[in-house]
């Protein structure tokens, strides 16, 4: 039996300022850097054999800390933009209690947790669905089946889509979804089925 692991980055810059981030490259912050060792002790004895994220920084930085304090060296790691977080379009780099105050906590929440809500020139969770499950059932699915221990470190809405592809979670329920910065989901995989652990 395999085991995936679904880690979101640990807290970023912008993260820590109250902004969206969307694509825009932020680092960790101190905070972020400083909660790893803790994160990574939810992961001893996982025994990860491959690990897939996303080229943003605060992606790759939580991922080199995990491992570092796992004393794992050597693992495999695949970087690919399809776990990028969503494009916030125009409120990348916003305030996101001043972005409630101009339109409304309604709008903003449907823009940044509904399924097919996109921001101002920006994706919708639909959007990233389709770039991240794909790639998530071509590479790290493949490797499940194949008896390999998964670890994916993503962003916020990448993750979500990817739970929703496996919890077949509803357009109208994944509103209700959040994943806290460093929050880790483990799943067994046996069997083509995959069984949410506590």
């Amino acid at each position: 039996m395999a085991k995936l692991f679904l880690l979101r980055h640990l807290k970023s810059q912008w993260n820590e300022e109250n902004r969206f981030t969307g694509w825009t490259d932020v680092p960790l912050c101190q905070e972020g850097i400083d909660s790893a060792p803790k994160v990574a002790k939810s992961l001893t004895g996982a025994n990860i054999e491959k690990v897939y994220t996303s080229p943003l920084i605060r992606n790759r930085e939580t991922v080199l800390l995990i491992l570092e304090n796992l004393g794992e060296k050597g693992l495999p790691v695949v970087i690919d933009k399809a776990l990028d977080e969503r494009n916030y379009g125009t409120l990348q780099g916003l305030n996101k209690e001043e972005t409630i105050e101009k339109y409304g906590k309604e709008q903003v929440h449907l823009w940044r947790r509904s399924y097919t809500v996109a921001p101002p020139g920006g994706e919708s969770l639909k959007d990233v669905f389709k770039r991240a499950v794909p790639f998530f059932k071509k590479y790290a699915e493949k490797d499940l089946k194949g008896g390999k221990n998964v670890l994916v470190v993503a962003s916020h809405n990448s993750l979500r889509a990817i739970v929703k592809y496996i919890e077949n979670i509803s357009d109208e329920k994944i509103i209700d979804l959040e994943l806290p910065f460093g929050a880790l989901v483990k799943y067994d995989f046996a069997g083509d089925k995959y069984t949410k652990l506590q």
